[in-house]
């Protein structure tokens, strides 16, 4: 079976949507109720951290993606 993307790209694929699993972990905790606040869900992991993460995976994804090789 032939692939549209050279094997280079497509490794770059797998490791960009690694990464933004990565930054969609650092992200979750635990949720602050109606009856009980939680201070953590504004800490720097969860509102800085994870989100640069994931788009830093996403930027990686189209240029993973628009990579062409020089043959």
């Amino acid at each position: 079976m032939k692939y549209n993307l050279p094997k280079r790209n497509s490794i770059l694929i797998a490791v960009s949507f690694v990464v933004i699993v990565i930054g969609f972990v650092l992200m979750i905790g635990e949720p602050s109720g109606a009856t009980q606040y939680n201070p953590d869900i504004f800490s720097f992991q969860r509102i800085t951290l994870g989100p640069m993460i994931s788009l830093a995976g996403f930027v990686l994804m189209v240029v993973a993606i628009l990579w062409k090789t020089k043959e």
